[in-house]
């Protein structure tokens, strides 16, 4: 097997003479038809739970209980996710509650020892630890309890699940259930905690502020960007451009994001999937997701400094970890000739095995399932491409796995010994779906714009389409035969290039992130075919027009 080649599928012919038509044009690819509505997103306070797809009768049961719990005095735990979505929604669940005056404390499972989702043996040692605990709720899991809930009813708590992952073939039965796939975990805890303050009319303020939280977790959970996702996202990076949490801003320090002075809409989608929200993904990953937690919710600025300093070490010590995975994975997954990538290795973490699998979908354009063997029982994480449900193919192929996700990201146990079993399974199981045409890795590119047509205008233009990531992406276009005035390797083993490109009398600096081995392919005065996307590049105080490589084909 051999990395692919992009193949360019140009969306639309039509060579637009005007903003006007380009702006057309990109809203017609993305099926965009409500263009009021896509450029001036509905206030999350406004959003009805209907038009969620959340039951209003749960969310009236689950209220109640709470007033219960708040008039008996009884303990709450918010039982949350160890990825920056459950951490984020656990975040605003606890801080909301807390303002009632609850007794409430969260609960971050660690990963290696409790696992994903529901651990009764945890819950066990809470209750033994807190008789009067009565109620869990739980932030971004729980649709695949299935019988735990019982079990918890058996200690004596009672239970409200609050969860968007895709629902298993046992319907668990808690005292309320909060469900819809249409948002991520932290966007349902915001919607939950909205209804909360509602019921118990307090003050708004500190719920708006909250949306910062919500628009992490959700860019971190790589959901489509379009609909209500684009709103929670659109209003939480204004919150978090705002923001005043100490744990917020120490991260932002931390990761160089403040030394261009004041925010004022430096935090973006970009800045929070690549930056903030692996630093939060790291604790879960490699230590425990609790300390990201902590971080959110801490008032103190020398314990968040503290906390992010920490953050960000453990951020580098996961990279250099997945770097060690990926190297072994690419060469075991180079001999596959199978549709579905299925890598297992006793020296595979198994806090980076699910960024490990997204390396080989980047690499190979195939679905991907890396599993870390440890003795028995192996942890597996799997990644897929557009159009190919892994979790369904999982389940499809065993019912005795334990796991749940997405369409797109899942994760499970399997007994070691059956995992040559399941990889043949998996395969056969995938070849009614996986054609040529979905394994062929496409670049999707807008319509063709000559350099004449880039200007700060068009940027203008163009960043209405922002926040941009997964259902809307960055407006990409592509143009002909422009010559190559210079070209350079930067940045660390030379991986990417930066270009200066010519067409006709206009002139642009351009990198090409990864681009770095096309490099010896290229020469000054060569043409050459770019997709691009524009953007403004500001360098010591000096700002100009760059655009961004998307993909390159020589034409001489």
């Amino acid at each position: 097997m051999t990395s692919q080649t992009k193949k360019w599928v140009i969306l639309n012919r039509q060579t637009p003479d005007s903003e006007e038509k380009i702006v057309d044009i990109l809203l017609k690819n993305r099926g965009i038809k409500n263009k009021k509505e896509f450029f001036n997103p509905t206030d999350p306070m406004k959003i009805s739970l209907k038009s969620l797809g959340i039951k209003e009768t749960e969310v009236k049961k689950a209220i109640d209980r709470i007033k219960k719990a708040k008039k008996s005095r009884e303990h709450v735990i918010i039982y949350g996710d160890y990825d920056a979505d459950g951490i984020t929604g656990t975040a605003t669940m606890w801080e909301s509650l807390h303002e009632l005056g609850i007794f409430v404390l969260p609960h971050i499972p660690e990963r290696f020892s409790e696992g994903y989702g529901l651990n009764i043996e945890s819950v066990k040692k809470l209750k033994k630890e807190d008789p009067a605990l009565g109620l869990i709720i739980t932030v971004d899991h729980g649709i695949t309890a299935g019988d735990k809930v019982d079990e918890l009813k058996r200690m004596g708590i009672d239970m409200i699940i609050t969860d968007h992952h895709q629902i298993g073939k046992i319907l668990p039965k808690p005292l309320a259930l909060i469900y819809t796939d249409k948002i991520g975990g932290s966007a349902l805890a915001w919607f939950f905690a909205r209804e909360i303050v509602k019921s118990f009319k307090l003050t708004r303020s500190n719920l708006v502020s909250r949306l910062e939280l919500a628009a992490i977790g959700t860019i971190a959970d790589q959901l489509p960007l379009i609909g209500v996702n684009r709103s929670v996202v659109k209003y939480g990076l204004e919150e978090l451009n705002r923001t005043k949490r100490p744990g917020l801003l120490a991260l932002f320090e931390e990761a160089g994001l403040l030394t261009r002075g004041p925010l004022v809409n430096q935090i973006g989608t970009y800045e929070v999937g690549y930056i903030i929200a692996p630093r939060i993904n790291a604790m879960g990953r490699l230590k425990h997701g609790l300390e990201s937690l902590r971080l959110l919710c801490t008032k103190d600025k020398v314990k968040a400094f503290e906390i992010a300093k920490n953050m960000g070490s453990t951020n580098t010590e996961r990279q250099k970890m997945v770097e060690k995975v990926v190297t072994t994975a690419l060469s075991e997954a180079s001999k596959s000739k199978e549709n579905i990538i299925v890598i297992a290795g006793e020296d595979y973490h198994e806090g980076v095995i699910g960024l490990a699998a997204g390396r080989l979908v980047e690499e190979f354009y195939r679905p991907a399932i890396v599993l870390s063997v440890k003795g028995e029982i192996s942890k597996a994480s799997a990644r897929s491409i557009s159009g190919f449900n892994i979790i369904e193919a999982i389940r499809a192929v065993s019912l005795h796995l334990e796991g749940g996700g997405h369409p797109m990201a899942a994760g499970f146990s399997i007994e070691t010994n059956k995992i040559d079993k399941f990889t043949k399974e998996i395969n056969k199981y995938a070849e009614k779906f996986l054609t040529s045409e979905l394994l062929s890795k496409k670049l999707r590119i807008d319509c063709e714009l000559g350099f004449d047509q880039v200007s700060y205008s068009l940027l203008d233009t163009l960043s209405q389409f922002e926040p941009t990531g997964i259902g809307n992406p960055g407006p990409t276009f592509m143009v002909e035969k422009v010559e190559m005035i210079d070209s350079k390797t930067v940045g660390r083993d030379a991986r990417h290039l930066k270009l200066k490109l010519r067409q006709n009398e206009h002139v642009f600096d351009a990198i090409f992130f990864g681009g770095g081995e096309k490099y010896s392919k290229l020469s000054n005065g060569v043409k050459i075919d770019i997709a691009y996307q524009a953007e403004e590049n500001i360098w010591n105080g000096y700002k100009n027009i760059q655009l961004k490589i998307k993909d390159i084909k020589t034409t001489d």
